[in-house]
């Protein structure tokens, strides 16, 4: 097989598995726009016939869903806030600093990737009850998903600041600058690029998180969309068309984000990859 049949070939297989990634999403739209009774039809309809387009209208008037959408950003911007400014000192800890114990909290940070949302829940929710933390669930919910995303950002910038060459910052040393001057002035301007890209991702698990929200916010109004969508099942009538149309709201601008950032964002996640 020459260079161009591998390629096509290659080619095809990429649009097959993109084709099966994406369909749950183009059937997300579809279903919106479906009555009930199609909805459930045998063959299954893979364009509507005649497009609901007023189901986007009833779920924004009866959802409240600018409501959820705001709460949705509070939570959002300050995980991404609190994971960012944490986290980039952390992250330029273990990139310059080598040792037994960095490489024992390096080893402690990928080991709390690995755990589920669903397990950390029950002792965040005992222990942020024990100091009071629940009077206020959007900031405890802040805390709980910034303490699951944390790893996350740690390790995606420790390699952006691992492309950043030592010199620069000795050489802000000798100039009169402070460890935190060389960090702030040298350093951080120099991984603004990696860091904003690990800044977007978290803002998107943030933006998108159910377990911790539905565990440590009990007013309805302060709950995020992930846990409005719960409002149409109810316990005789699940209303599909208006729970996809909801989803569809919510999903899709940071959709549209990730697609115009894009490159940006694999560029970011591949920085630091030959070092």
């Amino acid at each position: 097989m020459n260079d161009r049949a591998r390629n096509i070939a290659l080619f095809a297989v990429a649009l097959v598995l993109a084709g099966i990634y994406l369909f749950p999403l183009y059937w997300m739209y579809v279903t919106s726009l479906k009555t009930n009774s199609s909805i459930f039809a045998v063959p299954p309809e893979f364009l509507p016939g005649t497009p609901q387009w007023q189901t986007y209208a009833l779920i924004w008037d009866e959802a409240n869903i600018p409501r959820y959408i705001f709460n949705s950003l509070f939570i959002a911007t300050g995980v991404t806030l609190v994971t960012a400014v944490v986290g980039s000192g952390a992250a330029y800890v273990l990139a310059r600093y080598r040792n037994l114990w960095i490489d024992v909290a390096l080893f402690v940070i990928l080991m709390l990737q690995v755990l589920p949302p669903s397990l950390m829940v029950t002792p965040i929710f005992v222990a942020f009850s024990s100091v009071g933390l629940l009077d206020y669930p959007r900031i405890a919910t802040i805390l709980a998903i910034s303490a699951k995303t944390m790893p996350f950002f740690v390790i995606l910038c420790r390699a952006a600041f691992m492309t950043i060459p030592r010199e620069l910052e000795e050489a802000a040393l000798v100039d009169g600058n402070s460890r935190a001057g060389a960090l702030f002035m040298v350093v951080l301007p120099l991984a603004r690029n990696g860091i904003l890209v690990a800044a977007i991702l978290i803002f998107m698990q943030g933006f998108g998180e159910y377990v911790y929200s539905t565990s440590l916010i009990a007013d309805n109004r302060l709950q995020p969309a992930s846990i409005g969508m719960t409002n149409f099942l109810q316990p005789n009538v699940v209303t599909w068309n208006a729970i996809m149309a909801f989803a569809a709201t919510y999903v899709t601008p940071i959709l549209a984000l990730f697609v115009l950032l894009q490159r940006n964002i694999v560029s970011g996640l591949t920085s630091g990859a030959l070092k």
